[in-house]
């Protein structure tokens, strides 16, 4: 019988952290504005550490914190890339995880690495915050936390929104602090109901930059591509929108909005209703919660240009068309509609929809075949996750009236 293949490097391992961290940590520090506080109290023990998701840059903030590796939980875009997926593989042994499903192979790693004594890192919310407040998390974090056995680091991360808000490309310029919260033993954990569990993690991770703490983030970019996640005008309803530098505007009524260095928003010649992203990002999700989907059946609401790709989990992703016509009804996503050669996506035959980054749009389908949708710079894939849970909800596929998707 084949003895298992043990998943830590000892002598690689070590070494990649530290040379990833000598090289990231100026990155981190002078772009980011970060200094990670220093875990004080690893003693060479295994942990669970648990993080709000705030950045495309969390995971070298984190290990800035830890002198040990950390094995992070990774999406199946991250090693869907060829030969860069196998590198990263060889080098940092992430722990693949498919994000439209609930993986049993990735919580065998977990449990293999927590035996092998590895640190285990992952964001609960499986999504970089949109809305600067720290986003719905899976309800299986708490069983998972017990199942290891090990000590749950709760990491928390805040000013990173302000920083670099998940809809952006620039950087501002403003400080993020970052540093553990709080350190639940097993024993205390084993101590909680699964839902009491889930509770002091989600209150020792949550942020809310909704708020003014005085800082300021300085960026001559503040507003542009806003529109990857605004869909809804509080005027106009369903809409598009353009930004440009500090300002964002939208396509119907052509009212202008101005992005805030204090992240407040301001009506340009005009009275916006919301002070803060998070509350205009909560609106549109209600408007979502209220919509009928059956209302949009014969016309899409969207029509809009993006590639279409299948993804070959954990190989590699093949293109299938170039430039396609992608159209959004209440019940389905068509691909070139009204062409002979037309790609009809029912809903009904999708088991989730998920964002990887900032741009591509992964739908799974039920025959386990998985598409990605790799939209332009300012591709807006919110709107397709939030109709398809939507469209769940009303069938009964999804029982929280609540979840959109993220």
């Amino acid at each position: 019988m084949n003895k298992r293949k043990k998943w830590i490097k000892r002598h690689l391992h070590p070494f990649v952290r530290n040379l990833i961290t000598w090289a990231t940590y100026p990155y981190t520090r002078f772009m980011y504005g970060c200094r990670p506080e220093k875990f004080k109290n690893e003693n060479g023990r295994a942990h669970l550490i648990l993080f709000n998701h705030q950045t495309v840059f969390d995971q070298f903030i984190v290990q800035a914190s830890f002198k040990r590796p950390i094995y992070f939980v990774g999406t199946e875009d991250l090693f869907s890339m060829g030969i860069v997926s196998r590198i990263i593989r060889f080098f940092c042994s992430p722990i693949p995880f498919r994000k439209q499903s609930t993986d049993v192979l990735a919580v065998r790693t977990m449990l293999n690495i927590a035996r092998e004594g590895g640190n285990i890192a992952l964001a609960p919310e499986g999504n970089i915050t949109y809305s600067g407040k720290t986003e719905s998390m899976r309800a299986s974090i708490g069983p998972l936390a017990k199942l290891l056995k090990l000590p749950v680091v709760l990491y928390r991360i805040d000013g990173g929104f302000g920083v670099q808000p998940r809809w952006s490309n620039a950087i501002r310029k403003g400080t993020i602090r970052a540093g553990v919260s709080r350190v639940i033993e097993p024993e205390e954990a084993a101590g909680y109901s699964d839902e009491e569990l889930y509770r002091q993690i989600r209150n020792g991770l949550t942020v809310s930059e909704a708020t003014d703490d005085g800082r300021r983030y300085r960026s001559n970019h503040r507003a542009e591509y806003l529109e990857r996640v605004a869909y809804w005008c509080p005027w106009c309803g369903l809409s598009s929108f353009h930004s440009e530098g500090n300002r964002i505007s939208c396509d119907k009524c052509k009212r202008t909005v101005e992005y805030g260095e204090d992240k407040r928003l301001r009506g340009v010649n005009c009275e916006f209703p919301f002070e803060w992203f998070s509350d205009w990002y909560d609106a549109q999700q209600d408007f979502m919660r209220s919509l009928d989907p059956a209302s949009h059946l014969d016309t899409p609401l969207y029509r809009e240009t993006a590639d279409l790709l299948e993804v070959i989990v954990y190989r590699s992703k093949n293109l299938l068309r170039k430039k396609a016509g992608i159209s959004l009804y209440g019940d389905r996503i068509v691909i070139d509609d009204g062409t002979d050669h037309a790609l009809v996506l029912p809903f009904s035959e999708m088991t989730a929809a998920a964002l990887q980054l900032r741009n591509k749009l992964n739908l799974q389908l039920v025959r386990d075949k998985l598409y990605q949708i790799r939209g332009g710079r300012r591709f807006n894939a919110a709107k397709y996750i939030n109709m398809f849970y939507r469209y769940q909800y009303l069938h009964g596929t999804n029982r929280d009236a609540g979840y959109l998707g993220f």
